[in-house]
């Protein structure tokens, strides 16, 4: 049954069921499938082109085709030139805000969007630009500032900013080198150290197209890694630590307070599991229950990301809030609502600089930011936002974290959110 009435336009229309009746068929028959009765394919992705484009549509696809032009720059033969990437970033962002009330918008978007990811990773490897050890060298002297220190299963290692460098096969320009010692001899971070090493170039890929370890020490800073060869030796800097040190020094000597805490308190396992989640520390895990975490597919568990800060943050939200809520004088008065995401947003950022701010709980502190921030300016965060905002952030600071695996497993829900408004059903 259907019933006659008007459309908007003040046409005689219909309003009936589907399939109309014209494309229904007789008694004890077949519907038939004719090409007419669907629209062009070619209208059909106007269309969705059209709704993606829509009002708030538009955003989530921007951190795509940035980190596309991000990806461009990583595949280039060569570096590119700065100065020209950076004026055709510009150029192509002005077009597409002279373009903002015209139907080429969108495309004009993504266009500038390719090329400041292009200019931004250009610009970020010129930034961090250094010297890189072309050779392996032996018994060469080094000075200067620890400035991480990382304890691992079998031995230590850690990270010393080069205060001077002396070989009898040259002398290289090194910033930073990363050097491995006897488990349980690794210097205090922000001691300035004398000592002798052997240095070799940063790893190189394996196999053609495989990982690039090499990569990832540049954008550290590294441009070495190698091993101690004999005591080493602390002795008085010959200028102040600076601030940067001294912040290092000050979180590290407050993971290891924390680690001795837990020591005492729990044993076995369940210490190092309990290290693990809340410094970032997983050395002292046992290589059973370490092989048993990754077979069983929880090795990622032990990796601080979102499930470890969305827990740390809803913890301090709702603990704060059932404490403010017992006072009716707070609860009728003032937002302690916005009062508690305040206080689990700070709980979160001490929570990022206490687990040593890896690209995983970077990524998942800045969605949480977002929520958190959405609650106190009375705004709905948005899932679709909230993961395009967030990959926008972390790919503007560090482009390098495009390439690196931690980011990679955001992929999947980022392209799952992204391609789930075209399923016409919406399901």
């Amino acid at each position: 049954m259907s019933d006659e009435g008007r459309t908007p336009g003040g046409r005689r229309g219909y309003a009936g069921t589907w399939p109309p009746r014209e494309a229904m068929a007789p008694a004890g028959g077949y519907a038939p499938i004719g090409v007419g009765a669907w629209p062009p394919i070619v209208e059909t992705l106007r269309q969705w082109a059209g709704a993606e484009a829509g009002a708030g549509r538009l955003l989530p696809w921007v951190p795509v085709a940035f980190g596309s032009g991000i990806a461009l720059y990583f595949a280039a033969d060569h570096e590119p030139v700065l100065s020209v990437a950076v004026i055709v970033a510009i150029a192509l962002c002005a077009v597409a805000f002279l373009l903002r009330r015209r139907q080429a918008f969108a495309v004009a978007v993504m266009i500038a969007a390719v090329a400041a990811g292009f200019a931004v990773a250009t610009w970020r490897t010129a930034r961090v630009a250094h010297g890189v050890l072309a050779r392996p060298m032996f018994s060469v002297s080094l000075t200067g500032f620890v400035e991480t220190r990382d304890i691992r299963e079998r031995t230590d290692r850690f990270v010393l900013r080069v205060a001077s460098i002396e070989s009898q096969r040259g002398t290289p320009k090194l910033e930073r080198v990363r050097l491995s010692v006897k488990k349980g001899t690794a210097p205090e971070v922000g001691s300035f150290v004398e000592l002798k090493a052997r240095l070799q170039p940063p790893l190189a890929p394996l196999r053609p197209g495989s990982y690039d370890f090499g990569r990832d020490l540049y954008f550290q800073g590294i441009g070495a890694s190698g091993f101690v060869l004999g005591a080493i030796k602390t002795t008085a800097p010959p200028e102040g630590r600076g601030f940067t040190l001294r912040y290092a020094a000050f979180m590290q000597g407050m993971r290891d307070a924390i680690d001795a805490r837990i020591r005492n308190v729990l044993e076995g396992d369940n210490r190092a599991i309990a290290t693990a989640l809340l410094t970032g520390r997983r050395d002292a895990i046992s290589e059973p229950v370490n092989d048993a975490m990754f077979i069983s597919g929880l090795g990622h568990v032990l990796s601080i990301s979102g499930y470890h800060m969305a827990v740390v943050a809803g913890v301090v939200f709702f603990a704060v809030r059932a404490l403010l809520a017992l006072f009716p004088v707070l609860t009728v008065g003032f937002p302690i609502k916005k009062w508690s995401a305040a206080a689990a947003l700070v709980a979160a950022a001490f929570y990022l600089l206490l687990s040593g701010a890896e690209v995983a709980t970077q990524r998942s502190f800045l969605m949480t930011a977002v929520v958190l921030i959405a609650v106190m300016v009375d705004r709905r965060a948005v899932t679709f936002r909230t993961l395009a905002v967030a990959a926008m952030i972390v790919l503007a600071i560090a482009p390098e974290a495009l390439v690196h695996p931690s980011f990679q497993n955001w992929n999947a829900p980022v392209a799952w959110t992204a391609f789930r408004p075209i399923n016409p059903l919406n399901c």
